[in-house]
């Protein structure tokens, strides 16, 4: 503004007039400055501004029509400047090119774009909304480097071997608390973990991402929610002598994973542990394998399951005739292979023949049976809910090794 003819900040400059030279401006930075330009929208000050510049009459219209060349040859003419694009300039201070501002930042986020070499994080930033994620993280080029540096070298060390995030965070981040929830590294190595686990849910929630984490090999909470057990054939006799209940926790699952002596043979999986008591007090040793997901399947739950599954059981689910319990029974065969125990449409009609007092009403938002179209179909007609503990009676037969 220095250098701008004080007869140009009286016709052009000032607080009054700084919205139309804002949009003067505008059109120059998005590459559209001349030719013949239409303001609409003026307010008194800025119409009496342009038509004093341009050797017009004042009026009372709320638009403008020119051509810019006038108005530069006028400026040029009374000595003012250059052109408008240079008295916009005196005014301002100098105008930006947007569009090669935007192609340079575009080109400064490709090159941090390449500086992913590992495959799993360079799969990711190759999706906008992966790129998107780094760039609302980072928020500029420079800290985005060091965020990509920080998470490949955190994936470098992914599979671990059962480490606890905060070990595995003040190894590689030189800070125990860089891999918490919410940090830049976190959030992006998750996202990448997430990505590369096809078909499953974009959730957010604490159990999901301690499972991510798990299924890499970190720890996280590593004693919440351990996984109850009944009569599982492998090296966990001395934690659970046969016929007794034992738990696993997914410290102990990932940092020494039992060797499940379970190819080719049926493992029950149950949603209650309930049921496991029922079939501990009434088989004891004679009880088939049975895991208990205690509702939806947490990490060390889902760790077992998936244990199970590599080693070749054949997994057999029954949970709780109800909106929860299907959307449990989903996640089960969907991730783990596992069959329907006793879970269809067939089942839940014969149930409430024989068990009509023990149902309750069927409350919630109906969720689809995947494995089974028309058991959520019969539950809407029939609007009632067993539990899963109704019908130990009926169970309790497929358990028991004696009548096989």
């Amino acid at each position: 503004m220095s250098g701008a003819d004080p007869r140009l900040q009286r016709l052009l400059g000032g607080a009054a007039l700084a919205g139309l030279r804002k949009r003067l401006r505008g059109r120059y930075e998005r590459g559209r400055g001349g030719g013949v330009v239409t303001l609409t929208n003026l307010d008194a000050a800025e119409r009496d501004a342009l038509a004093g510049l341009l050797g017009r009459r004042q009026g009372d219209a709320g638009s403008l029509r020119f051509d810019t060349a006038e108005l530069d040859a006028r400026l040029l003419h009374a000595g003012l400047a250059d052109s408008l694009r240079h008295a916009l300039e005196l005014l301002d201070g100098p105008l930006v090119d947007l569009a090669a501002a935007r192609s340079e930042t575009a080109n400064q986020w490709e090159g941090v774009r390449a500086l992913a070499t590992d495959a799993r994080l360079a799969a990711f930033l190759a999706d906008g909304r992966g790129l998107g994620l780094l760039k609302r993280l980072a928020v500029r080029q420079p800290a985005a480097v060091q965020l990509v540096a920080q998470v490949q070298n955190v994936l470098a060390r992914l599979p671990a071997p059962a480490v606890t995030r905060s070990h595995l965070a003040a190894q590689v981040l030189g800070d125990a608390h860089g891999l918490d929830a919410g940090s830049p590294v976190a959030a992006l190595v998750l996202a990448v973990l997430r990505r590369a686990r096809a078909g499953e849910e974009d959730s957010e929630g604490e159990e999901t991402v301690r499972e991510l984490w798990a299924a890499a090999g970190v720890l996280v909470n590593e004693l919440a929610r351990p996984v109850l057990f009944l009569n599982l054939p492998g090296s966990v006799g001395a934690l659970a002598p046969g016929g007794e209940p034992g738990y696993l926790s997914l410290r102990a699952l990932l940092r020494s994973a039992p060797a499940w002596a379970v190819a080719g043979r049926a493992v029950y999986v149950c949603e209650n542990p309930n049921l496991v008591a029922i079939a501990a007090d009434a088989l004891g040793p004679h009880c088939a394998p049975l895991v208990c997901t205690d509702g939806m399947p947490a990490a060390a739950q889902r760790a077992l399951l998936a244990q199970l599954a590599k080693a070749g059981a054949l997994l057999r689910y029954h949970g709780d005739f109800d909106w929860p319990g299907i959307a449990i029974a989903n996640t089960v065969f969907e991730m783990f292979g596992a069959a329907p125990w006793r879970f269809g449409a067939g089942d839940y009609l014969a149930a409430l023949d024989h068990n009509q007092d023990a149902t309750r009403a069927l409350a919630g938002s109906v969720v689809a049976a995947r494995w089974d179209g028309a058991l959520s179909e019969a539950m809407l007609a029939r609007g009632r809910a067993i539990d899963e503990e109704a019908l130990a009676g009926g169970l309790l037969p497929d358990l028991d090794l004696r009548l096989g």
